[in-house]
């Protein structure tokens, strides 16, 4: 699994012009899912997202966590992440896992968070998304696990 982890002041999700999500200070995660993976990951990452110290205290020092700020998370699917661009000029997506398992572990991925203490907003899985945001920093992190 592959996570771009965004530290956001806002981001929202539309699609076909219709806001289907949005947060305000918090994490965009856009997550995805390759063929190889079985779920096992997801624990791990839930808990790294949720206590990742990247959010600035007094101090200015990053030393909180998403849940020491009362940030929220807005979690997108993107199997784009999966990609590969070695050869040729268009990406191939041979790696990325079946539509239905991909679903199946973004769910599992979000209800984690959950478990963690943080009730995410999700985009819609599989849908032509728009995301926009105003990343905070900018403070982007590539997690895989």
């Amino acid at each position: 699994m592959k996570i771009v982890l965004q530290r956001v002041r806002e981001a929202e999700v539309t699609v076909a012009g219709e806001s289907i999500s949005q947060i305000g200070r918090g994490l965009l995660l856009l997550l995805g899912v390759d063929n190889g993976d079985d779920g096992s990951q997801i624990p791990w990452l839930a808990k790294k997202v949720s206590e990742l110290r990247i959010f600035p205290d007094k101090a200015g020092k990053m030393n909180l966590s998403v849940k020491d700020v009362g940030g929220e998370i807005l979690l997108v699917s993107q199997f784009t992440l999966s990609a590969n661009i070695e050869r040729g000029r268009r990406p191939d997506f041979f790696t990325a896992a079946e539509p239905e398992k991909g679903e199946r572990l973004y769910l599992e991925f979000a209800r984690e968070l959950e478990k963690n203490g943080i009730i995410p907003k999700l985009g819609i899985f599989g849908a032509n998304m728009q995301v926009s945001l105003i990343n905070d920093g900018p403070v982007t992190f590539v997690m895989e696990r």
